[in-house]
């Protein structure tokens, strides 16, 4: 289940606080930008629901905030402003629905966000580990270069002995790496 910031008018919070509850068990309410912004930076939310217009800003900028800090932005406007709002926004990650607000819509669009985090929290996970392996190359290669450089070793001879001592010591290539860098060059 989605962890919700509702942001908007208090006489709102209950009727979009019933249409959430098959999507969310947790959802917190605010009434303006500013005290969810402060909200966002002490909690960590899945999604922000802004009911615009809000009393401090219209509640664009909060958005864009909200997706700044990992959170997913629903902006709910004025069927008139859907467009224009959208054209600005939808760019970014921003979904736009127009109020009244349809039970189904709202429940449509959860669903797409659910489905959207598992997406990106798989490929962060995947850039993460890739981002790893790429550290760990560089500072192999670094170590091949130090040994290369100060014990007149082939590329070939270093990548051996790098993976002898990491067999001899019971650690990982990039381990041993990384104290053969640390040896050579302080």
């Amino acid at each position: 289940m989605l962890s919700i910031l509702l942001v908007g008018a208090k006489q709102h919070h209950d009727s979009l606080k019933a249409c959430l509850a098959a999507q969310s068990n947790r959802v917190q309410c605010c009434q303006s930008a500013g005290e969810a912004r402060r909200l966002l930076l002490q909690t960590a939310f899945d999604c922000v629901i802004i009911n615009a217009p809000l009393p401090d800003e219209f509640g664009k900028d909060l958005a864009q905030k909200a997706l700044q800090l990992g959170c997913e932005a629903v902006l709910l406007c004025n069927a008139a402003q859907r467009e224009q709002l959208a054209a600005g926004v939808e760019k970014y990650g921003v979904f736009v629905l127009t109020k009244p607000l349809n039970r189904q819509l709202l429940s449509f669009s959860m669903g797409l966000i659910r489905t959207g985090r598992y997406r990106t929290n798989a490929l962060r996970e995947e850039n993460k580990r890739l981002k790893k392996r790429l550290e760990e190359a560089r500072i192999l290669t670094q170590a091949k270069c130090c040994l290369a450089r100060y014990q007149q070793l082939t590329e070939a001879q270093a990548h051996r002995l790098i993976e002898k001592r990491a067999m001899d010591e019971r650690e990982s290539i990039g381990e041993v790496a990384a104290k053969i860098v640390a040896e050579f060059e302080p």
